[in-house]
């Protein structure tokens, strides 16, 4: 499909009625016992997680997202008692997240603003222990688009941001399950294979991942490897418009190693990819390959992945295989060992998919552009695999059950 054709796609086309019962509110006590929907061939069938490598073919290789969530929410009080939500979503200056994370005395982050008609120019600042003079102090320091940049200073440089965000932050959880975060979501809210700070939302679909499934995985010898994409707030923004084209989709930073590249140009066998956040990241490999095809000295900036950009007709037409050769040149030619860059990549019905072969992935809200990445996989059997798992028991969203997707 041509990019006007997919502009004009209704929303409304991708909805379904979940009544408020079926969204997991909590976890499962063990993440393994967890439903699994697995659709292959255009049938449906169900199992448990924990026998997930039953229906994954040996020698495969599998994908996650190593992200972690942190403690991105930030509640300071004014002297008259108002309180103030700084949520914050992405770094400004050090733009880069560890360089951000790893700052001493300030830095500065794109954020949301929680009863932002209290904050007028004043500071704000609080108290992070009851028994040591350190403040966080929080200053306006301009916009961009939606969000305000937010500069942030503390009087004690023997601490970083990264820590100053796990001491006086709370972890963002989902705003549908309508209840405020608790000591346990800290365990339950991030995968066991995290490693990366920078999401403010889990990559949920890797929430059922234990060690044992892991250990089923490698006797079988399926293959695993790791990406980071840094899961933005965007990814809950409801698409309000009524033809996509003019929903204006999130962009979120990337990063994928010299040596995953190289796992995915040598692999021969099928590739599962665990969560959107991995499909929306692998896929983006291609379109910064196509790019680098006709200009193999771009800049960092001149590589990210803008959202319509898979539907444009530019000429260029390379295999996968070619995009990941590409990309491997540039490492080496930059002397780099890490691809870093973004993508507002917009997947939707009309998408041909350039590496993925099935996903693992909840369910999720309706009228959602995770959904339309759904059914652009699997096409109008989306709808058939939703009425299956709402008749058949399954819970939805971020605590919920999951599902086994083969490309139909």
């Amino acid at each position: 499909m041509k990019k006007e054709e997919i502009e004009k796609l209704k929303i409304s086309d991708f909805n379904y009625v979940l009544p408020d019962e079926r969204i997991a509110k909590y976890p499962l006590d063990k993440r393994d016992d967890s439903k699994l929907l697995i659709y292959n061939d255009h049938s449906i069938s169900s199992s448990q997680f924990f026998n997930l490598s039953d229906f994954i073919p040996q020698n495969s290789l599998m994908i996650f997202n190593n992200t972690r969530v942190i403690h991105a929410r930030l509640i300071f009080r004014k002297p008259t008692g108002a309180s103030i939500e700084i949520f914050c979503l992405s770094p400004c200056y050090p733009a880069e997240y560890n360089l951000n994370f790893q700052q001493k005395k300030g830095c500065s982050w794109y954020c949301m603003i929680g009863n932002s008609k209290r904050w007028k120019d004043d500071e704000l600042s609080m108290k992070l222990f009851s028994d040591k003079e350190i403040v966080l102090t929080a200053k306006k320091n301009g916009s961009n688009k939606n969000d305000t940049i937010v500069e942030f200073t503390w009087n004690d440089d023997s601490y970083s941001f990264s820590e100053i965000l796990e001491i006086a932050g709370k972890l963002p959880i989902p705003p549908y399950l309508n209840r405020a975060s608790e000591e346990k979501d800290d365990v339950t809210y991030q995968t066991v294979y995290s490693s990366v700070d920078g999401s403010v939302a889990a990559p949920t679909a890797g929430l059922h991942f234990t060690d044992e499934v892991f250990q089923n995985l490698i006797e079988k010898g399926i293959k695993t490897d790791e990406v980071t994409l840094h899961v933005g707030a965007g990814t809950f923004k409801p698409v309000k418009s009524v033809m996509i084209g003019e929903h204006d989709m999130h962009t979120e930073f990337i990063s994928v190693s010299k040596d995953t590249i190289k796992q995915l140009l040598d692999n021969t066998g099928n590739l599962i990819v665990v969560g959107t956040t991995s499909t929306r990241t692998i896929e983006s490999l291609y379109f910064i390959g196509k790019k680098l095809e006709t200009n193999p000295s771009a800049q960092p900036h001149q590589l990210t992945v803008s959202q319509w950009e898979p539907y444009q007709e530019n000429g260029v037409n390379i295999t996968p295989q070619k995009a990941l050769q590409n990309i491997l040149y540039y490492l080496d030619n930059n002397n780099q060992d890490n691809l870093i860059s973004a993508t507002q990549i917009m997947i939707a019905p009309g998408y041909k998919f350039a590496f993925c072969d099935a996903i693992i992935t909840n369910f999720h809200q309706p009228q959602s552009t995770l959904l339309l990445l759904i059914s652009a996989f699997v096409g109008d059997d989306w709808k058939k695999i939703y009425n299956y798992a709402l008749s058949n028991g399954f819970r939805f969203l971020s605590y919920g059950d999951s599902s086994l997707l083969w490309k139909a």
